[in-house]
C-alpha cells in the first residue's frame, strides 16, 4: 500500500501495521514501568531516607547495562529479536510479581530491593537491545528517525502519565498498589507481543564467533566511524553527568522543596512531559537533515537548565527546569539514536545500538553512585550544580565534532 508523499511523516509512521502492533505492545510496559519506578524511588526513600542508597537503587537498575549491553547486542544480531524481546519480556512480568509480593506481605528491605534491581537491571539490555533491532522491520527506512521518535515519545509520555497515576495510587494504596498495577502493564506486554509477527531479519552473516570476538569487531567498528565515535561521546558527557538528575528526584522533593511523594510525582512528570515535547519535536521535523544541529542544541539546553535546577529552592521554578532539562534531553538523546540508526550497518545494528544503551542507560549509573555519595557529604544541590556546570564547559568539547557528523550522514544517503 502506498504512501501520500505528502502525508506527515509521523502519520506515515503509525499507519504501518507492524509498527502499530509493536507499540502496542510497548505502551503498556511503558506507562506502567514508570508507576514502578516511581514506586522503588518512593519505597527506596521511605526504607532509609539516604541519598546513597538512593543511588546505590538507581545504580543497580543501570550498572548492568555497561557489562551486558554490547553482548545483548552480539545475541540480538545472532538470533531473532522478536523472540528475544518475548523472552525478556516474560523475565520483567516475573520481576514485578517478586517486588509486589515482597511489599505487600511485608518482607521486602533495601538489600532485596537491591537484588532485584540488579536482576532487572540484567533483563533490562536484552529487552533494549532486542527493541532496538525491531524498529527498522515495522517500518520503511526512510521512517527510521519518526519511527525512533515516536518509541520515544511514547516511552516519555508515560513519563508523565506513569507518576501522574502513582501519585494517585500510592497515598491511597500505597507503593505495593503501584507494583500491582505493573503486574498487568507487564503482563499485557507478554500477549501482545506473543501474537506480534515480523518478517525474519537477514542472518546471512551470522558470526560463528564466540560473543567477545562479535563485541570486540563492533567496538573497532564504532571507533574508526567518523561520526558514530563523537555522537556516542555527545552521549556520554549527558549521560554521566546531568541524566541521574531523575534518579535523584526523590531526594529533591523531600529535602530541597520540603515535599512528598505528590511533590516528587510533579518533578517526574515534568521531565516526562518536557521529553514527549522534545521527541514529538523530532518526530514531526522528519527527515535527517539538520538533526546534529538539534542534537547538539539540545545536549546544551540540558546542561544549562539541569545547573538552574540544582540552584534553585523553589518549586515551581524546579517543575519548569525539569520540564526544559527533560526535553533538552530527549531531543539529544532521540537525534543521536535516529543519526546512529541511519548510520550503521544492518550487520552491525544490535551490537551498535547496544553502545548507545550502554552508555544512555548504563553509564548514568556510574554518575547516580559517584553524585549520591558527593551529595551525601555536601548535599544534592551542589553536587548537581558542579556537574551540570562541568557538563556544561564540555559542551566546547562536543563543537568540532558538528561538520564530521553532517559529512558522514547528513550529507549522504543512510547505508544498508
Amino acid at each position: 500500500m502506498s504512501e501520500s508523499p505528502s502525508k506527515p511523516p509521523i502519520l506515515r509512521a503509525l499507519s504501518q501495521p507492524h509498527f502499530q502492533l509493536f507499540l502496542g505492545g510497548l505502551l503498556p510496559n511503558y506507562m506502567t514501568g514508570w508507576i514502578l519506578r516511581v514506586g522503588i524511588g518512593w519505597l527506596a526513600w521511605e526504607l532509609t531516607h539516604s541519598p546513597a542508597w538512593l543511588g546505590a537503587i538507581a545504580a543497580a537498575d543501570s550498572a548492568p547495562m555497561l557489562f551486558l549491553a554490547p553482548f545483548a547486542g552480539a545475541v540480538a544480531d545472532r538470533m531473532e529479536p522478536l523472540k528475544l524481546i518475548r523472552i525478556a519480556q516474560f523475565l520483567l512480568f516475573l520481576h514485578v510479581v517478586a517486588v509486589t509480593v515482597l511489599t505487600w506481605s511485608g518482607l521486602m528491605t533495601i538489600e532485596i530491593l537491591f537484588a532485584l534491581t540488579i536482576y532487572i537491571g540484567c533483563v533490562y539490555p536484552f529487552h533494549s537491545a532486542a527493541r532496538q533491532s525491531i524498529i527498522p522491520s515495522t517500518v520503511p527506512r526512510d521512517l527510521f528517525s519518526s519511527a525512533v521518535a515516536i518509541d520515544s515519545a511514547c516511552y516519555h509520555s508515560n513519563r508523565f502519565v506513569g507518576p501522574a497515576v502513582a501519585a494517585i495510587i500510592i497515598p491511597i494504596w500505597g507503593v505495593t498498589g503501584a507494583f500491582l498495577a505493573h503486574v498487568f502493564g507487564a503482563g499485557i506486554s507478554v500477549l501482545v507481543f506473543t501474537i506480534l509477527r515480523l518478517p525474519p531479519p537477514d542472518r546471512s552473516k551470522r558470526s560463528t564467533r564466540n560473543l567477545f570476538a562479535d563485541v570486540k569487531e563492533a567496538l573497532g567498528y564504532a571507533w574508526t566511524h567518523p561520526a558514530i565515535r563523537p555522537l556516542l561521546l555527545i552521549l556520554a558527557f549527558a549521560s554521566i553527568l546531568v541524566r541521574p538528575l531523575q534518579d535523584m528526584l526523590p531526594g529533591f522533593a523531600d529535602v530541597v522543596f520540603k515535599g512528598d511523594a505528590t511533590t516528587l510525582a510533579w518533578l517526574t512528570s515534568a521531565m516526562g512531559v518536557g521529553a514527549v515535547a522534545g521527541a514529538i519535536h523530532v518526530a514531526m521535523r522528519g527527515g535527517i537533515s539538520g538533526l546534529t544541529l538539534v542534537a547538539l542544541a539540545g545536549y546544551l539546553i540540558t546542561s544549562l537548565t539541569t545547573l538552574f535546577f540544582a540552584l534553585t529552592g523553589n518549586l515551581v521554578w524546579g517543575v519548569i527546569f525539569a520540564a526544559l532539562a527533560g526535553y533538552g534531553l530527549n531531543v539529544m538523546s532521540t537525534c543521536v539514536q535516529a543519526l546512529m540508526q541511519l548510520a550503521v550497518d544492518d550487520h552491525y545494528r544490535g551490537r551498535i545500538m547496544s553502545l548507545y544503551l550502554l552508555i544512555f542507560r548504563g553509564t548514568p549509573a556510574l554518575g547516580a553512585m559517584a553524585l549520591g555519595i558527593a551529595a551525601e557529604k555536601f548535599g544534592l544541590q551542589p553536587a548537581f550544580a558542579v556537574a551540570a556546570a562541568i557538563c556544561t564547559a564540555l559542551f566546547l568539547a562536543v563543537l568540532p565534532s558538528y561538520r564530521t557528523i553532517v559529512s558522514s550522514i547528513e550529507a549522504r544517503p543512510a547505508r544498508r
